[in-house]
């Protein structure tokens, strides 16, 4: 009798055994879907926070990235069954994420020190890192860069131009809001861009990818973002950023910030949970300009460094204005019908 308890303890045994270290598998890994962009490079600031994250608390970072839009598709396929645990993505796919029912309210640690523009009214994503929209052109095939968004119509530029899709990517998504901006209406904005088809190279998902195409010269133009451009440029030297005038001889630009949120029925929320807080924190966030030429979302970070500085310069004269990002998100769907419809995307 004794023996065959001993048995059956033994069997219990290796029966708990055989499954614990898969449920310690996935209690130690977090999964991130990401926009690209904060991934460049060898020594990128993501790595760096995953790689610190990962020694501080033991849990392994398991990273996917796409465009802005196609991680938000990829949240929304596995609704049933979610896999990633967090989400990074531009405006307005991250308003999307949160009108689909894809993210759960979370606030993070030091989310007090996030301007309140930076945060959701209903607690489900903040900023994570600041940034703004603007193009890219090669500064080896071009003797400067196009001043005007009507420079870009020169036949000259015939195949030479591409700019991500809006819809899918967030980068995409805020050319086409500029072009409104600085057009004046969307109609003119939608004239604007029929026009500019005829040079464009055609649709591309992922806007990160345009860089090395614009460093080869087999782009002359593309566009993109600061902090991801300004950090590509380390390993692209004849890459140079630029925002052309309007037809009002102004040169603007918007705030495009990588926002984070928790995603909804995350598989190891808590460890979701302890990543957003750790690339939230003070440390985390000042080594943003020097990592990722980021600009920290955090009012007690100080960013007076050099990196921090050549951003605001380039800045200069630019003018800063602020799109409605939930009417961007209301009209989306329409705007990107009549953006194929104009372009012939």
């Amino acid at each position: 009798m004794l023996k065959t308890l001993k048995i059956k303890k033994l069997v219990a045994v290796m029966a708990l055994s055989a499954i614990a270290p898969g449920f310690a598998l996935a209690q130690s890994v977090v999964t991130v879907y990401s926009a690209d962009g904060l991934h460049d490079g060898a020594t990128s600031w993501y790595q760096s926070q995953f790689d610190a994250f990962t020694k501080e608390t033991g849990i392994k970072v398991q990273y996917v990235e796409a465009g802005s839009g196609a991680v938000v598709e990829r949240v929304s396929k596995e609704k049933t069954n979610p896999q990633a645990d967090v989400l990074v993505t531009l405006p307005p796919f991250i308003m999307k994420a949160a009108s689909d029912g894809l993210l759960q309210p979370y606030t993070p640690a030091g989310a007090d020190q996030i301007d309140a523009s930076g945060k959701d009214t209903a607690g489900l994503y903040v900023a994570l890192c600041n940034n703004y929209m603007n193009f890219i052109y090669n500064a080896s095939a071009l003797k400067q860069a196009p001043q005007t968004f009507a420079d870009l119509l020169d036949p000259k530029f015939k195949g030479k131009i591409q700019y991500s899709t809006p819809g899918q990517a967030g980068d995409g998504t805020a050319v086409m809001v500029e072009v409104f901006h600085a057009y004046g209406s969307k109609e003119k904005g939608f004239e604007y861009l029929k026009a500019l088809q005829t040079n464009n190279v055609g649709p591309s998902a992922s806007t990160g990818k345009l860089t090395a195409l614009v460093n080869k010269s087999e782009l002359f133009v593309a566009n993109g973002d600061l902090q991801m451009n300004v950090d590509q440029i380390r390993t692209n030297p004849n890459v140079k950023v630029f925002w052309p005038a309007g037809p009002d001889g102004k040169r603007s630009t918007f705030a495009l910030p990588y926002y984070v949120g928790l995603v909804k029925g995350a598989p190891n929320a808590t460890a979701g949970k302890k990543l957003i807080d750790f690339m939230l924190t003070k440390e985390a966030q000042s080594s943003l300009p020097a990592m990722a030429y980021g600009i920290p979302v955090r009012k007690d970070v100080s960013a007076t460094d050099a990196n921090s500085k050549m951003l605001k310069d380039m800045l200069k004269d630019v003018t800063v204005w602020a799109p409605d990002w939930n009417q961007v998100f209301k009209d989306l769907q329409g705007d990107v019908a009549k953006w194929h419809e104009a372009t012939g995307s």
